[in-house]
This record gives structure tokens, C-alpha cells and sequence, in this order.
């Protein structure tokens, strides 16, 4: 299969909306988990990857460079405001999908978040994250861990928000970091949000 996504800004209509709203970032940045994170900044792009089974490509002789062990999806859940996500059900999800997996959620090392460098957004997408991995830890009779060791990162400080493409931004961005074992900074974190903890 062939999976990806295509995102142009064809027409001003919907930046003067988003702007308008105070979704942008003022000063065309997209400051990922910063103190001073004011909103997300669009971008264009096009991302395509091939999709096979495994024993398909292995028997092809392809070059393999990631592995899905499980996928899930849902509905954001009531929130307050597009801005403003709901966090049990970011919770929900992540718990679908680990589960599926049937990953130690301490094997995990790195999230690609979703990142879009809002004030609220950040903190709300990294408490999802932490009710998840609170309950998987319970769920196994894991101790709580004392010291992080998982690190967390986003696309969208480095190349914007590709919307309809986000997430295919975010894939290849994990399976490039993969490829060179390097995990690329944020450019724009200077000081931590005092939210996400």
C-alpha cells in the first residue's frame, strides 16, 4: 500500500481565519513545548511511504526502515475549544495502541508528539501521555519510574504544521531518525514549558 499525505496553501482564507482565532504563532515560529509557545505555524509538504507485510519485503529483499507493531484510532473527545484537546481521550488512544502492540512501556525511548506549540495543547497532549503510560505501568505491576528516560520531540518545530500531512511528517521523521540514529533537536525550545512536566 501507498500511504501519505499532501498539504498546500492555496488560498489565504483559512490562514486569515486561523490567525484571526490566535491559533498562529506571531513571529512564524513554531516553539514545540516552549514557555513561549504562542500557536502553530502551516506548512506545505507531501510525505509517501510503501506499506508491506513483513515477510512480503523481507522475501522482496527490500530495505526495511521501521516496523509497525500496532495502530489505533479515535475520537478527540469532548473538549473545550479545537485548541484546547482532551486528554483521557489521548489516553484512551495511546492505551489501544500499546496494548495492541504489547510493548513494555519501558522499551519505549522516544514520542513523536503531536507538538503544534500552543501554551495549552503541549501541556494537555503530555498529560495524555502521562495518564497512558501511569496506567500501563500499573496495569504490568511496574514501579514507578524515578528517573525520564523517554524523550519527546515534534516535527512541527522543525518544519511547521503540515496539517493534512502532520502525520506522515512525523513517520518519516521517526523512521529517518532511526535510519541515523539521531533524534534532531528542537530549534525552538529554548525554556521548557513550565506545564509540561
Amino acid at each position: 500500500a501507498i500511504a501519505g499525505g499532501v498539504n498546500s496553501l492555496l488560498f489565504p482564507e483559512l490562514t486569515l481565519s486561523f490567525n484571526e482565532a490566535g491559533m498562529l504563532s506571531r513571529d512564524g515560529r513554531c516553539k514545540s513545548f516552549d514557555q513561549n509557545a504562542d500557536g502553530y505555524v502551516r506548512g506545505e509538504g507531501v510525505g509517501i511511504i510503501i506499506l508491506k507485510s513483513l515477510s512480503k519485503a523481507e522475501a522482496d529483499g527490500d530495505h526495511i526502515y521501521g516496523l509497525i507493531r500496532s495502530t489505533a484510532e479515535n475520537h478527540g473527545g469532548k473538549a473545550n475549544t479545537l485548541t484546547s484537546p482532551n486528554p483521557n481521550a489521548q489516553k484512551e488512544l495511546l492505551l489501544k495502541a500499546y496494548r495492541s502492540a504489547g510493548i513494555d512501556p519501558r522499551d519505549v525511548s522516544y514520542i513523536e508528539a503531536h507538538g503544534t506549540g500552543t501554551s495549552l495543547g503541549d501541556p494537555i497532549e503530555t498529560e495524555g501521555l502521562k495518564l497512558a503510560f501511569e496506567a500501563l505501568y500499573k496495569e504490568r505491576n511496574i514501579p514507578k519510574v524515578e528517573k525520564p528516560y523517554c524523550s519527546i520531540g515534534s516535527v512541527k518545530t522543525n518544519i511547521g504544521h503540515l496539517e493534512s500531512a502532520a502525520g506522515i511528517a512525523g513517520v518519516i521523521k521517526v523512521l529517518l531518525s532511526l535510519q541515523h540514529r539521531t533524534l534532531p533537536g528542537n530549534p525552538q525550545l529554548k525554556t521548557p514549558n513550565e506545564y509540561v512536566n
